[in-house]
């Protein structure tokens, strides 16, 4: 992410330097091409142009279908050969209060009352169907910010005939709505311009000269959230925290003042504030996210510290604690390596300018927020959007506990001289099957967010994953290991399209947390197997080479296939006869049975 459009950014700087900062990150490599369509219910030209930085800051280069002015309704329910041409990957409905039709009136029963609120949500929700039938893409809608003036003060909110009891009510049909639509998002813009400031980001100026519908310098914010849920989507979202202890997880340098005189708890104000940081970053680790430790302290020190009675994270909170005097910079790139992570998955909470420096420097694919009180390192970490949620599985609920159980992994390896004796101690059992509708949401997950392990580097949607699952012309696995240390989850999937008595692997990829467990070997077994049955004679397989997935660069020569041929770009493309047999290559992991549902 370029320094000017991390949060909290200046406004009106991002306006008037939008072109050097667009040319700069067009020059990145490896850009996630995407096709959004922005259909408004007002001006949109500036949302889109400041869109376009947010989502190549973060590694998503976009092109645009703009909607004429207000022109939203009918470009979704009519037919639009210029939106079909366009093909969207996914469409962003702007609209706001100002497009709501009926408002009640003082006369209004309660009963014409909800009429009219059923008759406005049914206008949108045969929008987002329509839409959803026809693109079959995510969708992403705004919701609605309060009115900026009450007619009748405080009981605006509590009376049916309120306009901020209509929007509040009309919000919560959007939400319900969304709670039970795959591939629809809420862009909350009730809470955005709460936390700019109602009073600004409505002001009528902006609406009654330019048909804006909030003011020119909350649009950056607003484009930042929206690519926040896109870049979301795509995969693109930070996994890991790697926290620094003194003066950020409590008060005080424990190497001096000793772990019993650290500020923490109840007693004072400031220890409330770190206690409170502490409870914040207990939910993020609930939810998913990994929490890591980087300190400039001795371990022993460090420990203690985290003994401390009134410290809400404990040392088992934690993935890797790093406590040296190593440079950080070079403990975060270790730290990575050892979980099989990107150094981009992380971000670097840190109270030392001069450290968040160093890390900008060193590892500048880690995102590094400004900390500068604590009293607001909840809002630098929170209102940044690294952990933008879209979609929440099982498998993200139970991340952490899979780490730690990768650790205890690890720690056995060290134990062990011979390195197959060490898979077979692991007692693996895989369940491989067809992709079943349990499974989808992961599926498609996994096809967003694995980098280091994707030969083909092709992203899917769930809605596309469902489609080929449904298609005979293509051979689905996912592959779901469960090791003595626990449940990994669905860890690999792979799509093969049968073009007459070959099978083209157009998609393989595999979580890197079971890197190096012969779950590769496992797949391919079953993959041939099927290929086998379906009359395949070879199975072809490809591999595009980017920054981030050289580590499977001999993936087919080790699988046992040919190079057939390779380009200039270091694209190849492999081949393995299956016509006269096939020999099964996994020997360390049973194959348990699949679900069915």
């Amino acid at each position: 992410m370029h320094k000017l459009l991390e949060y909290p950014f200046d406004s009106g700087l991002i306006r008037r330097k939008q072109k050097s900062i667009r040319r700069e990150l067009l020059s990145a490599e490896g850009l996630l091409e995407k096709k959004v369509a922005v259909l408004g219910g007002s001006t949109t030209h500036d949302i889109i142009t400041m869109l376009e930085l947010f989502l190549l800051g973060n590694g998503i280069k976009p092109s645009f279908y703009e909607s004429e002015y207000g022109q939203f309704w009918q470009d979704a329910m009519f037919d639009n050969e210029e939106l079909k041409e366009f093909a969207p990957d996914i469409i962003y409905i702007h609209t706001s209060n100002r497009n709501i039709l009926s408002w009640p009136q003082p006369a209004s029963s309660e009963e014409e009352i909800n009429g009219m609120l059923e008759a406005e949500f049914s206008r949108f929700k045969a929008m987002w169907e329509k839409l959803s039938a026809v693109y079959r893409c995510p969708i992403i809608q705004n919701n609605f910010e309060y009115p900026f003036f009450r007619l009748m003060g405080n009981k605006d909110a509590a009376d049916v005939h309120g306009r901020v009891n209509y929007v509040s009510r009309l919000n919560m049909k959007f939400y319900e709505y969304a709670q039970n639509a795959d591939q629809f998002y809420i862009n909350d813009i009730n809470y955005q311009s709460a936390d700019y400031g109602l009073a600004r980001w409505s002001d009528p100026f902006f609406w009654h000269m330019y048909k804006y519908s909030l003011c020119l310098d909350a649009i950056p914010y607003l484009s930042f959230n929206v690519a926040n849920i896109i870049k979301s989507v795509y995969g693109k979202n930070k996994k890991a925290l790697a926290l620094d202890l003194d003066n950020t997880l409590w008060g005080g340098v424990v190497g001096d003042d000793g772990p019993e005189n650290l500020e923490l708890g109840q007693e004072t104000s400031m220890g409330q504030v770190y206690t409170e940081f502490q409870q914040y970053l207990k939910e993020l680790s609930k939810r998913g996210i990994l929490l890591n430790i980087i300190s400039k302290n001795d371990e022993e020190n460090a420990l203690a510290g985290l003994a401390h009675p009134q410290m809400v994270l404990k040392k088992d909170d934690f993935i890797s604690i790093k406590a040296n005097w190593d440079p950080k910079s070079v403990n975060l790139v270790n730290m990575a390596k050892e979980l099989s992570l990107l150094p981009e998955s992380f971000v670097f909470a840190d109270d030392n300018p001069a450290e968040r420096e160093i890390i900008r420097q060193q590892v500048p694919q880690a995102a590094v927020p400004e900390m500068d009180k604590v009293e607001h390192y909840i809002y630098a970490i929170d209102r940044s959007g690294y952990f933008e949620t879209t979609t929440v599985s099982k498998d993200d609920l139970r991340r952490s506990a899979m780490y730690k159980e990768n650790m205890e992994r690890m720690q056995l390896e060290n134990s062990f001289a011979d390195y197959g004796e060490y898979l077979k101690s692991l007692e693996m059992k895989a369940e491989i099957g067809s992709f079943i509708p349990l499974y989808m949401a992961r599926i498609a997950q996994l096809t967003n967010k694995s980098n280091q392990f994707n030969l083909t580097t092709r992203r899917y949607t769930q809605e596309e994953i469902e489609k080929a699952a449904a298609d005979s012309n293509f051979i689905t696995l996912y592959g779901k290991l469960i090791d003595r240390f626990g449940d990994n989850g669905v860890v690999s999937v792979a799509i093969g399209e049968k073009r007459g008595d070959e099978l083209d692997i157009i998609l393989w990829l595999m979580s890197c947390r079971v890197l190096k467990r012969d779950m590769e070997f496992a797949m391919m077994d079953e993959l041939a197997a099927r290929a086998e049955k379906e009359g395949i004679k070879k199975i072809l397989g490809y591999y595009y080479p980017t920054a981030k997935n050289g580590m499977v660069r001999d993936f087919y020569d080790r699988q046992g296939f040919t190079k057939i041929s390779e380009d200039e770009a270091g694209n190849t493309v492999w081949a393995l006869d299956i016509s006269k047999g096939y020999t099964k290559k996994n020997h360390v992991i049973e194959i348990g049975e699949v679900e069915t549902e």
